[in-house]
């Protein structure tokens, strides 16, 4: 009777245990479920995809996760409360809420028909696409609220629970607006109670009269300031333009793509993350609303402080994986970071023995662009620290791309028809306007014809 007793108190331990281990993997599986979707604007580029790229700077933890800003749907009647907008409500993010005339870099927009893309790290079954936009008499430097915006959709594509594609692209007709105004894009999810909300930041040439297309004058007298082994000050006088300077861009040598921005109201800027006794020379550019660059400065010239006997190496990056579908032409990996005593200066991926992309700084994530449809890649990752000792290799992981869409290379003089789809120096375009292709009209050079396939 009591050996009986003893195994009924266990049959219901275990029963006990059981159960909330189910209910604890059920649990699971709604969470994964519910934080699955993953998307954000990329053009034109969001707030939040700026912060990433670093035209948008003290940003916060955006910067490794555009595509997160999740919050509740059913905007406007519910969703993020009114000064939370931006950051979909979410304190992670809450840099993204503060607002001012000079806050946030902006992209050029004319009103009418555009064209807004969409990419999304993990798809999901959705609802609509909805776009919104600040009434013609906003303050900018005041909070983003539901008064301040037009709270009828401009644009609303159904989707009717459809799963998108990597990329997705819609045409809208853009209310006319002339100045600064903010547009917000809201992805509605079909199977969760949540939306994805992303602000857009606009400068109007307006349709009526000729665009902007005079670039600010030439930033003077660049001069060095402190050096240390892996940061540099930087100062310079400030740049005229006609509507106004909204950033600058610092540029080191013959790098095409600036390694630090800052706001249009800003001289100054602190470089970190360079490699400890290595001579840089710097240049800097103004960069307006509408898009224009002024000429560079003068060159300085700065050699950092070497590091003294640094020969231990990071240490090895770990967890290296794969962060939603891969694309066609693109895979998006994520690591687990280093560490070093001095710290990291930044990450190589490599394909095989061959350095594919390259991330300057402390971030773990990248997007590797470039690569060829359904064609199989092995990745690894190394850190190198401020005296360019390079750590051993991440564990590898074995990566197949997606099936590209059917496309013929590009040639001139052929017509082409909207969403003819090419190829070009390994990659595939999707043609936007209908045309017939001329020379110097290729792919990689027209932007406003042809559009980038993941």
């Amino acid at each position: 009777m009591v050996q009986e007793r003893m195994n009924l108190t266990l049959i219901r331990r275990v029963l006990l245990i059981s159960g909330g281990l189910l209910l604890f993997f059920a649990s699971m599986l709604i969470f994964a479920k519910s934080v699955s979707a993953h998307g954000y604007v990329d053009s034109p580029a969001s707030r939040a995809i700026q912060c990433k790229n670093g035209l948008n700077t003290n940003c916060g933890n955006i910067i490794y996760e555009p595509q997160s800003l999740e919050g509740p749907k059913g905007f406007p009647a519910a969703g993020p409360a009114d000064g939370q907008i931006a950051s979909a409500g979410l304190a992670a993010f809450s840099n993204l809420n503060a607002q001012s005339s000079t806050r946030w870099n902006k992209v050029n927009m004319t009103s009418g028909s555009n064209t807004f893309t969409w990419k999304f790290t993990a798809r999901h079954s959705s609802t609509s696409y909805r776009y919104f936009i600040t009434k013609s008499d906003w303050n900018p430097n005041a909070a983003l609220t539901r008064a301040q915006l037009e709270l009828t959709p401009f644009c609303t594509v159904n989707a009717n629970g459809a799963q998108p594609p990597a990329t997705l692209s819609h045409t809208c007709n853009v209310p006319a607006r002339t100045g600064y105004h903010l547009i917000l894009a809201v992805w509605d999810i079909a199977d969760t109670v949540n939306a994805f909300y992303n602000v857009i930041d606009v400068q109007f040439s307006g349709s009526n009269g000729p665009s902007d297309t005079v670039p600010p004058t030439t930033p003077s007298n660049l001069t060095a300031g402190s050096v240390g082994t892996t940061t540099a000050a930087l100062s310079w006088g400030a740049s005229s333009d006609n509507v106004g300077v909204v950033r600058y861009e610092i540029y080191s040598g013959s790098n095409t793509s600036p390694i630090a921005t800052v706001p249009g109201n800003q001289t100054n800027v602190s470089l970190t993350n360079l490699l400890a006794g290595t001579t840089y020379n710097f240049t800097v550019r103004a960069f307006d609303g509408a898009g224009n660059r002024s000429s560079a400065s003068n060159n300085v010239q700065v050699t950092t402080v070497a590091a003294p006997n640094d020969t231990t190496p990071p240490t090895n990056p770990t967890g290296l994986h794969v962060m939603g579908t891969p694309g066609s032409t693109s895979v998006s990996l994520m690591w687990n970071a280093s560490t070093d005593a001095n710290g990291i200066a930044g990450y190589r991926i490599y394909s095989g023995n061959t350095v594919v992309a390259t991330v300057i700084g402390t971030a773990t994530d990248k997007v590797v662009t470039g690569l060829s449809p359904n064609t199989q890649y092995t990745f690894t990752v190394r850190a190198y620290d401020p005296s360019n000792n390079v750590s051993g290799n991440s564990n590898a992981i074995t990566v197949t791309t997606a099936q590209g869409p059917t496309a013929t290379a590009w040639a001139p003089n052929t017509y082409y028809a909207v969403n003819t789809l090419v190829s070009y120096n390994g990659r595939v375009y999707k043609c936007l306007q209908a045309h017939t292709s001329l020379t110097g009209w290729e792919p990689s050079n027209v932007p406003a014809l042809w559009q980038l396939q993941p």
